[in-house]
């Protein structure tokens, strides 16, 4: 039996919902049939459920008389921390159908939503210190601000406070570092609730701009934080810091976030070493770059064109995109180097560089 490309893309976007038991009962058989025929995504799907495992802590033993049950739903365990991811999991929202490109930020949206419900519902600190010198509620407030550079530029108004006009050149680190204190001053004088309901409806309103489902739209270039990049990529550009955060706060609340799915965080990873490549420029010494995962490898040669490679650097993709984001160190970073030592750490440090969240 062969795989249609139009089934592959539909089930892959299934995944993650069959994992928790949560399919709609329409679409409950397609993704057994279509692992069975898969190696990919049947792959993916024992990792998802793997991941629900390990949050939902060890099953509980049934007594011996005890008849199974037609449809169980998963355990949750005992401990509360795993009984409200379990919980969170299951009735997270459904991911807008938006084009290939925004499905990264879609699920990020919906990832980051959980949590902050399940937050609101178990009681939890929104002051809860988290990064940098903000709380939960900052954090949010941060993603209104980040969010809102390409809302605008797609057509979406701004958030309370006006914000500036986009500042040039190399001025909008700066800029940017104004516009979120602003943002964030704001948004501590609301009720958390209200925050979050900001952030949602922004976001929600961005995966349903045309340019979320139009791949002509999303082919557009526009210059976002410092960047030229296709509309696309500054979708991937939300999905990853939208991750990062959420990552965060999940941390800070001691409430594991699983990473993204393998598709989408290799999608991170190409943008992160396109970016890398740019940033790097062509005086940077020649360094062979392999990423890899679970399920492939990938080797992008970055620095000067024409010279002979100095180095190998070999990166795990989970710890290369958390470099990327600022939350792991040239230092510690676990890598693999052959070669001149100096031009791979070059290559570390300016991925480090790049970190702006």
């Amino acid at each position: 039996m062969t795989t249609d490309a139009h089934d592959h893309a539909s089930v892959r976007e299934l995944l993650g919902a069959w994992a928790v038991h949560a399919l709609p009962p329409a679409e409950q058989r397609l993704v057994p049939a279509h692992l069975a025929d898969c190696e990919e995504c049947a792959a993916e799907a024992e990792r998802l459920r793997t991941t629900v495992r390990h949050l939902d802590g060890p099953a509980p033993t049934a007594p011996a008389s005890a008849e199974p049950a037609e449809s169980a739903a998963p355990s949750s365990g005992s401990h509360p921390m795993n009984q409200i991811l379990a919980r969170a999991l299951a009735r997270r929202p459904p991911v807008p159908r938006t084009g290939p490109h925004a499905e990264p930020y879609a699920a990020a949206v919906a990832a980051l939503q959980a949590l902050l419900v399940e937050l609101t519902e178990s009681g939890l600190r929104w002051g809860t210190p988290v990064i940098h010198d903000w709380s939960v509620q900052d954090t949010v407030a941060h993603l209104v601000a980040a969010d809102e550079h390409l809302a605008v530029h797609l057509g979406l108004p701004a958030n309370e406070p006006p914000a500036p006009a986009p500042a040039a050149g190399d001025r909008w680190r700066t800029a940017w570092a104004t516009r979120t204190q602003r943002v964030i001053a704001h948004e501590r004088a609301r009720p958390p609730h209200a925050t979050v309901a900001t952030w949602r409806e922004q976001a929600a309103a961005l995966l349903a701009t045309p340019a979320a489902h139009d791949g002509e739209q999303a082919a557009r270039a526009a210059t976002l934080l410092g960047v030229r990049l296709p509309v696309a990529d500054h979708f991937l550009v939300r999905a990853f810091e939208t991750w990062i955060h959420a990552d965060d706060i999940g941390r800070a609340l001691d409430r594991p976030v699983p990473p993204p799915p393998a598709a989408h965080l290799w999608r991170l990873v190409r943008l992160a070493v396109r970016i890398l490549g740019l940033a790097l420029g062509p005086q940077a010494p020649t360094v062979a770059l392999t990423v890899t995962d679970a399920g492939r490898t990938t080797e992008w040669i970055v620095g000067a064109e024409g010279e002979p490679v100095r180095a190998e650097l070999v990166l795990d993709s989970l710890d290369f995109c958390l470099l990327i984001g600022g939350r792991a160190t040239p230092g510690t970073v676990p890598r693999s180097v052959g070669g001149d030592e100096d031009a791979a750490r070059s290559v570390l440090d300016q991925a480090a560089r790049l970190a702006w969240l």
